[in-house]
């Protein structure tokens, strides 16, 4: 039987279990997971939070991390500025990246979550407004989620993956895990 590892990767930790291209270490999967022969199944930036799934299982760990099999990821956005209808709409009919279109996102504006401080805090501008999003997408690119809101015009604050497929990051506080 496979294991899944639902993991909450904190702000500022590698989606990797070794740190071998830094002259200083940065913290890392192992200083988090101990626990031998699982791989995260994908990633999720040195500068984002949340849902980072582990398994030893290759098969499954393909099926989740390649984009041909279109597996649903929602994230929690905190976003600067408030994106209005046709930013929104915008997100959904897919917006055009240097690398391409991407596919229609779900996306909806949302009450600030009830989430754990991000240490360090962002960046605050008391002259901008921000605001929260739920965006789900079905393709995997570097830094997607990022480079989408920045093209409608809303930068990027705060980045959380709350679920992937089936899985979620309910219950589970930064830096812990649980099997699935």
């Amino acid at each position: 039987m496979s294991r899944v590892i639902l993991f909450n990767k904190p702000y500022d930790v590698l989606s990797q279990f070794t740190d071998r291209n830094s002259p200083s270490p940065r913290a890392t999967l192992s200083d988090y997971v101990q626990v031998p022969h699982v791989y995260p199944a994908g990633r999720l930036d040195r500068d984002s939070e949340g849902l980072l799934l582990l398994t030893d299982d290759g098969r499954l760990q393909a099926r989740i991390a390649d984009p041909k099999f279109k597996a649903p990821k929602t994230y929690l956005v905190q976003v600067e500025g408030i994106p209005d209808d046709n930013a929104l709409a915008a997100l959904r009919g897919g917006v055009s990246l240097k690398d391409g279109p991407t596919r229609p996102a779900e996306v909806e504006r949302i009450d600030d979550p009830a989430l754990w401080p991000r240490d360090p805090p962002i960046r605050v501008r008391l002259s901008i407004p921000d605001s929260w999003l739920r965006l789900t997408i079905r393709e995997g690119r570097n830094r997607q989620v990022r480079r989408m809101t920045a093209a409608v015009g809303h930068p990027t604050l705060r980045l959380i993956r709350w679920r992937i497929a089936d899985w979620t990051l309910a219950d589970i506080a930064p830096g812990r895990w649980r099997d699935a």
